[in-house]
């Protein structure tokens, strides 16, 4: 697996000196394809995975969609560790639809070597619908973690696209909020000729510039990003309807602004405390799949 790490990492990528990088069992795969079967219901088509990925057959338990596969990545190997390699590659082909989430939070654990790092491929034809909302990442005290997500797709097609981040472990012991070495985040769309959507990265040190200052995070703890891409129709609709705002009381704050070439849509969630942020991220998926597919999200299953 080739990564093109950027500067900020180059104090990161010491040799782990217990089990290398690429080391069975360090390295894992995961390679869905979704397409329309010949009674016009999405399935699964290409199911490739490697351990310590999971994925384990579709399920079809949304009533408000019941031809819409629903997939659960999960993780046998714990939290990742120093040295960890992941790959995830979603295609949905012409007109078919598919739901991903995970099965939990994903814990990246304290390194003293190296870092940990996801590269994540989003490739949508034509007509496609994709919701991709993965339960928060928690970076624990010295994680270093690479996010690194590249996305094309068809002007007709829509992808909901979350990615939810923590401060870190809020109440182990006295705390670890914003005590991780770094977090460096990119996110890019195109078009499936290469003509460029939009780009963005943040990378966060909260030794060198602490993130709970006015301006960034201030007192919240929890941060969500939430991209829709969608043509620009429906991503006017979806702008009109949905408000900024800021509750003292609950504890969350929100915003929306369009991104460029008129591809869609970004929002973004502040909050104390994970429930309220992930239920402000459903209830806008809610909005889009209202939108595009004509139905809302089912609830959240209790245990969620």
């Amino acid at each position: 697996m080739n990564i093109a790490f950027g500067g900020e990492m180059a104090p990161y990528l010491e040799p782990p000196r217990v089990l290398p990088v690429g080391t069975p069992g360090k390295t894992g795969r995961v390679r869905l394809g979704f397409e329309l079967d010949g009674s016009g219901r999405s399935i699964m088509r290409d199911w490739e995975r490697q351990a310590p990925l999971i994925v384990q057959q579709e399920l079809y338990f949304d009533e408000r969609m019941p031809d819409m596969p629903c997939v659960y990545i999960l993780s046998s190997g714990g939290p990742n560790v120093d040295g960890d390699r992941y790959e995830q590659r979603f295609t949905v082909r012409r007109g078919a639809c598919a739901h991903v989430s995970t099965g939990a939070a994903t814990k990246i654990a304290e390194m003293r070597r190296n870092c940990s790092a996801l590269v994540q491929h989003f490739d949508l034809e034509e007509d496609a619908y994709m919701e991709y909302l993965p339960e928060p990442t928690i970076p624990c005290r010295h994680a270093r973690y690479v996010c690194d997500t590249t996305i094309r797709i068809a002007p007709s097609a829509t992808l909901f696209y979350a990615e939810i981040y923590m401060s870190g472990r809020k109440y182990f012991g006295e705390g670890e909020r914003f005590r991780y070495d770094i977090l460096s985040v990119r996110t890019r769309a195109e078009r499936p000729d290469g003509a460029p959507l939009y780009r963005e990265k943040f990378i966060v040190r909260p030794g060198e510039h602490a993130p709970s200052v006015l301006g960034a995070m201030d007192g919240y703890d929890v941060f969500a990003n939430a991209v829709v891409l969608t043509p620009p129709e429906r991503a006017a609709a979806l702008h009109a309807r949905t408000r900024a705002f800021r509750d003292a009381q609950r504890g969350v704050a929100a915003g929306i602004t369009r991104l460029p070439n008129d591809c869609g849509l970004i929002y973004k969630v502040l909050g104390r405390e994970t429930g309220p942020v992930k239920a402000l991220v459903r209830a806008f998926c809610s909005e889009v799949r209202s939108e595009v597919k004509g139905c809302p999200l089912p609830e959240e299953f209790p245990w969620r």
